[in-house]
């Protein structure tokens, strides 16, 4: 005879590893989507080379010739990227100590710019890197000066006009979005009221709000052949600080930012997830030079499964909150989104 204890109600037994069971099963309840659209790829420009030329500290990174650039985009457009964001690479000698060149319509990145936007009008969104360090010979992000001390300084207010300068160079060249990477204060307001005032209305400023001083940025730095000697904190954010991020964010919207961005990304999950929770904003994330040259050296060394650690670690970007992603790795991934 049966035994009616077997069948008495019980409190069910929760099991979500039958939510894993097969890939159809994940992809259905997957709570994070990854998207080629998310995903924004960074390149560069160089004068005076003429064919691309491999970043050792970067492997699959190239400085592009403008033949090169093209072919480049068009395979990231292929793949599903809808961005890029342009970064200029000077000849030393065009270097000098207001990065002049920056606003020089025929400088390299301005010539970058309007070979992309010919090319591709609106299909693919071009956004240009808006600060000055690739273009100084001290390779710092504005002018220097001397204060009352005798101590050399950035000098934030004289910056704040050479950025308008480039950021209305860059929208007549083509931009669809300028990105001021330096860390000013009031470089939003200042770059929002020159490009309205040139009738720049609908050019978009993807504002690095949240940008640390970070150690993640070397690689970087061989890309532009940077001049900088020494370093940028007393600008940039200090990676021990979090409240920080929400103020430089906070003021940038008010002063008329369409985007901000965090940056780098894995090692700042935390302030992605505080930035997204907090701004009415889109929010980017970078994933930076240095994040992207140790997942490519691991994997090329056997370490680690390169390809799988590259999705994943934008995965975390994305799930912590990001919109965009900045990475180097945007056409492979996209790619392999379909």
């Amino acid at each position: 005879m049966p035994d009616p204890q077997r069948y008495a109600p019980q409190v069910p037994v929760r099991r979500p590893r039958r939510l894993r069971t097969n890939p159809a099963m994940r992809e259905l309840v997957a709570e994070t989507t990854l998207r080629p659209a998310d995903l924004i790829l960074p390149m560069f420009v160089a004068d005076g080379i003429e064919s691309p030329r491999e970043i050792a500290s970067m492997p699959g990174v190239y400085q592009h010739t403008t033949d090169s650039l093209l072919r480049a985009a068009h395979e990231a457009l292929d793949a599903g990227v809808r961005c890029v964001d342009l970064f200029g690479v000077p000849l030393p000698g065009d270097k000098d100590a207001t990065g002049s060149v920056a606003w020089d319509p025929d400088g390299v990145l301005n010539r970058g710019v309007r070979a992309l936007r010919e090319e591709f009008r609106d299909d693919l969104l071009v956004m240009s890197d808006t600060c000055l360090d690739e273009f100084t010979d001290h390779g710092h992000c504005g002018l220097l000066a001397t204060d009352a001390h005798g101590v050399t300084v950035v000098d934030n207010d004289a910056t704040l006009p050479c950025y308008q300068a480039m950021a209305v160079a860059q929208a007549q060249a083509g931009a669809h979005i300028v990105s001021p990477s330096g860390m000013m204060d009031g470089q939003i307001a200042a770059i929002r009221a020159a490009l309205d005032e040139a009738g720049f209305q609908d050019v978009a400023i993807m504002a690095y709000s949240a940008k640390y001083a970070s150690a993640f940025f070397g690689p970087f730095r061989e890309a532009v052949g940077s001049s900088l000697e020494g370093d940028r904190r007393a600008y940039q954010q200090d990676p021990a600080n979090a409240r920080e991020s929400l103020l430089e964010v906070e003021l940038d919207v008010a002063e008329g930012a369409d985007f901000v961005m965090v940056k780098p990304a894995l090692p700042y999950l935390d302030i992605v997830r505080q930035v997204a929770d907090a701004s009415p904003v889109p929010v980017a994330a970078y994933q930076v030079s240095g994040e992207y040259a140790m997942i490519q050296a691991a994997g090329q060394r056997g370490w680690v499964d390169g390809r799988a650690v590259m999705m994943e670690s934008l995965t975390s970007i994305k799930r912590a909150g990001a919109n965009q992603i900045l990475t180097y790795f945007a056409t492979e991934a996209a790619r392999l989104l379909g």
